[in-house]
């Protein structure tokens, strides 16, 4: 079975190369797939394009061989990487590097053979006194000398912009060890006491993927030191398996069945370039997959304790959703190292985490651009589609039941023309509207009866319309005059008068007002520059009346206030400070994001009238960094 995997994964991929060895997008998923069922298929197809680039000096064609060198640069070292295969992502490297930077290789390679000697000689200088010690510990083991491949040294170069001759470190020692695999732990740290008893460390350098290997199964221990000439040496601490596994990868876990090895987390990667697979177009899951094999990554801490992977530049939510999907859907932030921190917090190596979930909070669609793993990627866009599914029949279902109630039958047909009429470009997002209680159903149901009406007859005449925009609202006072005009007054002890206050507006006490008649007799109470005013004073003016405060505000109102401005340490403690310092004003929700060196959020909060309201945002735009402070 496991060879008809292979050759299945092979003759999938063979017609990729029946024309060109350069792989085009559309077929980038038949090689995704083929190297997600076995992984042995990978090994394959990088041993292919090794021998390839061995043999690419015969090919004729200079943009032939420039394309496949960009192929091997671009996917097949990073994979080759991905995969622990040091040796062979090197020679991909090295070689790409030749035929794409070709006077800059053969500049790096004159010079490495120009200074071989010297740095032959400084490698026996500095593992003289090395070797000595080690022997006195009774240690099995051999030491090597390395210079780095041209390409990292091209690398180097480019990104501190130097010359040759800038780059300090272009060679490592590496100190191998015979060790039972019950010792090597052990002997690799006496070997770093050792080293760094002879020579300083450089603490900022130490690399310890001795307790937690490499997602690829890549375990060593690295220190850079001071050696002589004041010049910084790279020394790598390692054991026979150890480096057996660095030089060749995952083929070499195979030899080392007896020993635990991290083969587990390059099955978890392989599991998201599924899971990418089944919720991406094939252009997404190409980028997201050339991402995942350059990302580094870094290690964090459940509450339990468990050490968990994740590339770097991963956040809070690509953690919950690792953790469940419902999880991660239902997240509303973290606590990491027990400090309160939003979902777009970026997790760091040594982090502890631990998810804050809401059971009102639901994924949304810029969650795509807070996530960063393919993994977590691929779960919010299954969320989005199950949310959207599950929005799409409740109101659907609410719909029918209010057009039932009013013994309505509903003609799909004009619905739909309906929705279209009122703006929307997707059916999803009326839906949406109508379980947000952004848009009434009742103001559905109206508009609906009267293109009916109008389709069936359109010369019908449209019922003579009482508009109450002749009318001016009164002040906002405490004393009010009498008038014999129709105006409602609203009054927290005001009985008889059924009202309710528009969500789609959130009047509170002071706000201009005017009131909406309801089908069943009630009255909505929308703010005069609520988003649906000129829509129902445009078609129902019948039904709109004045209306005014009167008395005082006893109660509480729920406002949102937009705040925006500069990302400063300590400005978000400060807004909240000034909030709970105010008496009778309580803090509902608050979430903040940050960008750029930019923060903006949306605080939530439970206030008597306009009038504090207009104190408490002019305190907050008082807040040195605060930029704008609007009510939404």
């Amino acid at each position: 079975d496991g060879v008809a995997t292979i050759i299945k994964g092979l003759v999938r991929l063979y017609h990729l190369y029946e024309k060109t060895p350069v792989i085009e997008t559309e077929n980038f998923r038949n090689l995704i797939v083929s190297f997600a069922e076995d992984m042995r298929v990978i090994l394959i197809m990088i041993a292919d394009r090794v021998n390839m680039m061995r043999e690419l000096r015969d090919t004729i064609n200079e943009e032939a061989r420039h394309r496949v060198a960009e192929e091997a640069s671009y996917l097949y070292a990073p994979l080759a990487h991905k995969l622990g295969l040091y040796k062979l992502k090197s020679e991909l490297e090295d070689l790409s590097l030749k035929y794409l930077e070709r006077d800059a290789y053969y500049h790096i390679k004159e010079k490495l053979n120009e200074t071989k000697a010297s740095r032959d000689k400084y490698i026996v200088d500095f593992i003289g006194p090395v070797q000595k010690k080690l022997e006195e510990a009774g240690l099995k083991f051999h030491i090597k000398g390395r210079t780095k491949s041209i390409h990292s040294i091209w690398q180097k170069m480019k990104k501190q912009k130097c010359a040759f001759e800038g780059v300090y470190d272009l060679f490592a020692i590496r100190i191998i060890l015979d060790s039972a695999p019950e010792r090597e732990k052990m002997e690799c740290w006496q070997v770093y006491s050792i080293v760094t008893d002879m020579y300083q460390p450089n603490p900022k350098r130490l690399r310890d993927w001795l307790s937690v290997p490499k997602t690829n199964g890549y375990e060593s221990l690295h220190i850079t030191v001071l050696g002589p000439e004041k010049k910084w040496v790279e020394v790598q601490i390692r054991t026979e398996r150890m480096d057996e596994i660095a030089e060749h990868g995952l083929a070499a876990h195979w030899r080392y069945k007896g020993v635990k090895s991290s083969e587990g987390g390059m099955e978890s990667w392989l599991a998201s370039i599924r899971a990418a697979l089944e919720a991406g177009d094939d252009l997404q899951v190409m980028d997201q997959f050339r991402m995942d094999l350059y990302d580094k990554e870094v290690y964090v801490f459940s509450p339990k304790g468990d050490i968990l992977k994740f590339p770097k530049g991963a956040t809070v939510l690509d953690f919950a959703y690792h953790i469940h999907s419902n999880i991660g859907s239902r997240c509303i932030g973290a606590k990491i190292n027990g400090k309160n921190v939003t979902l777009r917090e970026q997790l760091s190596s040594g982090d502890t985490v631990e998810i804050l979930t809401s059971s009102k909070q639901y994924p949304k669609q810029e969650w795509l651009n807070i996530v960063k793993t393919s993994r977590g990627k691929a779960k919010v866009r299954q969320a989005l589609r199950e949310t959207q599914m599950s929005t799409g029949l409740y109101a659907k279902e609410l719909i029918e039941r209010k057009f039932r109630n009013r013994k309505i039958d509903i003609d799909e047909s004009i619905l739909m023309r309906l929705v279209k009429k009122m703006g929307y470009k997707e059916t999803a997002d009326f839906y949406k509207d109508i379980v947000d209680e952004t848009l009434d159903v009742n103001t559905v149901i109206e508009r609906y009866l009267e293109m009916k009406q109008h389709e069936e007859n359109p010369q019908a005449t449209a019922v003579p319309a009482r508009s109450a925009e002749e009318f001016q609202l009164m002040p906002d006072t405490k004393h009010v005059p009498q008038t014999t005009d129709d105006t409602l007054v609203i009054d927290q002890g005001m009985k008889g008068i059924d009202y309710t206050l528009a969500r789609c507006c959130q009047p509170i006490y002071g706000d201009p007002i005017f009131g909406f008649v309801t089908v069943n007799g009630g009255i909505k109470i929308h703010h005069q520059n609520c988003p649906n005013a000129n829509d129902l004073k445009s078609r129902f003016g019948y039904r709109i009346v004045k209306a005014r405060w009167s008395g005082k505000g006893q109660t509480q109102y729920s406002v949102t206030l937009r705040v925006v401005g500069n990302d400063d340490l300590g400005i978000v403690n400060n807004i909240t400070s000034i909030i709970s310092k105010e008496e009778k004003l309580l803090l509902r929700s608050i979430s903040i994001n940050s960008d750029d060196g930019l923060f903006s959020g949306n605080l939530t909060v439970q206030i008597d009238d306009t009038h504090r309201l207009e104190a408490l945002i002019k305190k907050l735009k008082g807040v040195k960094g605060v930029r704008s402070v609007i009510r939404l």
